[in-house]
């Protein structure tokens, strides 16, 4: 059976270019909660419209609702689901467990994918997902296609990827860089793409974390073989041309891949990047581009006069062509359509100008500089249509206000039992036990590579002493081949005593499954953003947990769920990758604002700031708004004995740590 081939709208335009392109379905967002907010989008109510439209070409549309969710926005999202309810959209897709949970529990009928900001990698990813009635599971782009054909062969339920767009440097939905930046956090749909930018590493400025764009064509046959259900084209920035070609190459090649060949011709001129095959391929070595902009380099500004610039492109023009103008600082770049062609320097009028040609283009009172790059993005030429039909569908807006109250009042029953402070601390070394004092603490996370938890003695004295304190934390990235060894240690450390154990991704809960006594913690990796996220983990039977890292005051204080770790004091991860990059270790590298180091742990590449966040000064405020349970994480730290007393006493005291940022604590998090 052949793949479903899936294609990006953004907006009217790209949703007819995606269909008119040969597109089995189409995914699209609609009001606030998609991870796309940049995207034009549509409103909630042409999506009656926009499903029959689609029809129409033997298409589906799915619906993205996967950003992660404020407790305020809970009600919004409520109405949402509802509206989308009363749709006949073929499936919604996800990243937060609060949303699952609504969907399950109030709208049951409604199919849902596990988006890929959910980080399913592996097998266990995809039994969860059916344990828990997902119809599809979109893999992870880091996957291998060894990687992939055995989790395929493996899977009880349709799986979709990417093979062609722009790629994150970080796993999707575990990239905190440009929350850390100012509040727009990716996960919430606001990316301000930092692996797109240019940083300082000793004295050159180099794009470290800039991906090619993946592409994928030649494995068209090979997914087919595994049964990968569907083949998803990244996009929804993206211009209707870019649209409607890479979605007219991959028809023709799904339709008869003996004319591949052909079909990669055509995405030669999709104004992408440089492409790369990524994991799929046999190396990523030469994954990172040095350009970190989309479009065919066209030249230079050589010059600009009054409001008009002047440079000699290298492809031919004509009015109505699109470009982008790219600063020599490599950001704030500007995009421009042609409105008319000048001959430099006789200032003579033409409708199209051949490449060599040097000509002069309004600056559309952009502030354009000599030396700026310009790049090609869009030709005119393909039209298509910008408006949707009139079809009339009356949908209620608002799910009924007795039902909501009652599903909003029933998020209540998550309490914090605590009687007294608790403080756990996280290590990711073994050479901390001699820096701890056990009597000051009332958990132990040891966050610690492959090596090191071969590494544990489970009689030593220190192990035996403390066995109840002690929590062993998986990694967020378990390859399929890992998996083994994981749930190997797992029963070791079990059957020794260790019973409590903290878990990075909610399908790591099965390892556990036939154990006995086991007391289950999920990490910041798996968001608790919301109440019903925190109402899903205590009906999976997970009672402790801790709270995201971008989180904020404000949605802290707004949650009726107070049970969860308040993270203190930590480094936060702010790419968190399988792509190697050409850094040291611990080698520092800067951009206008922050020093940055690289820390490699099990062949993952963790991206730091050279400060920590500390905001152990909000304790008392914490406690006095019914918060009681704080973690203090020394990762990615050398172990010292006067730096645990010191931050564990001004944790106590409500005292601030200094040098360090308050992330997004009381800044905000949007």
């Amino acid at each position: 059976m052949k793949p479903e081939l899936l294609l990006p709208a953004g907006n009217t335009e790209s949703f007819y270019a995606a269909l008119e392109g040969g597109a089995d379905a189409v995914y699209l967002g609609v009001g606030q909660f998609n991870a796309r907010k940049r995207a034009k989008n549509f409103s909630v109510g042409d999506v009656p419209t926009l499903v029959k439209v689609a029809k129409d070409y033997n298409a589906s549309v799915y619906i993205t609702v996967n950003t992660l969710i404020k407790n305020k926005e809970l009600s919004s999202l409520l109405d949402l689901l509802y509206i989308l309810n009363q749709t006949e959209i073929a499936a919604v897709i996800i990243q937060d467990w609060g949303v699952y949970y609504f969907l399950k529990k109030y709208f049951p009928d409604l199919p849902v994918h596990a988006s890929t900001q959910m980080s399913n990698h592996n097998s266990f990813g995809t039994d969860f997902s059916k344990e828990k009635g997902f119809e599809r599971v979109i893999l992870a782009r880091e996957l291998t296609l060894s990687e992939t054909g055995k989790i395929s062969k493996h899977s009880k339920l349709d799986l979709e990827l990417f093979v062609h767009g722009a790629l994150c440097y970080s796993f999707s939905g575990q990239c905190l860089f440009s929350s850390y930046l100012g509040g727009m956090s990716a996960n919430r749909g606001q990316c301000r793409q930092p692996c797109r930018r240019l940083y300082r590493q000793g004295m050159e400025d180099k794009y470290l974390f800039s991906l090619k764009d993946l592409q994928l064509i030649d494995y068209l046959p090979k997914f087919e073989k595994m049964g990968i259900r569907s083949l998803k084209i990244e996009g929804r920035m993206k211009s209707p041309e870019y649209v409607y070609q890479v979605a007219s190459a991959y028809r023709m090649a799904l339709d008869d891949y003996s004319k591949i060949p052909q079909a990669k011709k055509m995405l030669q001129y999709d104004f992408g990047r440089e492409k790369t095959a990524y994991f799929m391929g046999h190396s990523v070595k030469n994954s990172i581009s040095e350009n970190s902009y989309t479009g065919i380099l066209l030249g230079l500004v050589e010059d600009v006069n009054s409001d008009r610039f002047v440079f000699v492109p290298h492809q031919s023009l004509k009015i109505g062509d699109r470009l982008r103008i790219m600063p020599k600082s490599g950001t704030n770049s500007q995009a421009i359509k042609i409105k008319d062609i000048r001959i430099f320097p006789e200032n003579t009028e033409c409708e199209n100008v051949k490449s060599g040609q040097k000509i002069s283009l309004s600056t559309r009172s952009l502030p354009i500089q000599k030396g700026d790059k310009i790049f090609l993005i869009g030709k005119s030429g393909l039209k298509f249509k910008s408006k949707l039909p009139q079809i009339r569908q009356v949908l209620k807006m608002k799910f009924p206000q007795n039902q909501k109250k009652a599903a909003l009042k029933q998020l209540y029953l998550t309490r914090n039992n605590a009687k007294s402070t608790e403080v756990f601390v996280r290590i990711d070394t073994l050479s901390w036990l001699r820096k701890i004092y056990m009597d000051r603490i009332d958990g132990l996370i040891l966050n610690l590579n492959q090596r090191e938890l071969e590494a544990i003695n489970l009689n030593e004295k220190f192990i035996r002493n403390n066995m109840k304190k002690i929590y062993i934390e998986l990694p967020l990235f378990i390859s399929e081949e890992n998996l083994s060894f994981y749930e190997d240690k797992c029963y070791e450390f079990a059957r020794h005593g260790i019973k409590n154990f903290v878990i990075s991704h909610i399908s790591q809960s099965l390892i556990f499954k036939n154990m006995k006594k086991i007391n289950l913690m999920t990490n910041e990796h798996v968001y608790v953003l919301n109440d019903a996220s925190a109402r899903f983990l205590l009906q999976e039977n997970i009672k402790e947990y801790i709270y995201p890292m971008e989180t904020d005051i404000d949605n802290l204080f707004s949650s009726n769920n107070k049970s969860g770790f308040i993270p203190m004091y930590f480094y936060p991860q702010l790419f968190y990758s399988r792509m190697p990059i050409t850094v040291d270790d611990n080698e520092t590298f800067e951009d206008k604002t922050e020093i940055y180091r690289k820390s490699l742990k099990d062949g993952m590449t963790n991206i730091i700031p050279l400060k920590p966040v500390s905001v152990l000064q909000y304790k008392n405020k914490f406690e006095k708004k019914g918060f009681n349970k704080f973690l203090v994480d020394f990762s990615f730290q050398k172990p010292s004995k006067n730096l645990f007393n010191r931050i564990l006493k001004k944790l106590s005291e409500s005292e601030a740590e200094r040098p360090s940022t308050g992330f997004n604590f009381k800044k905000g998090l949007w």
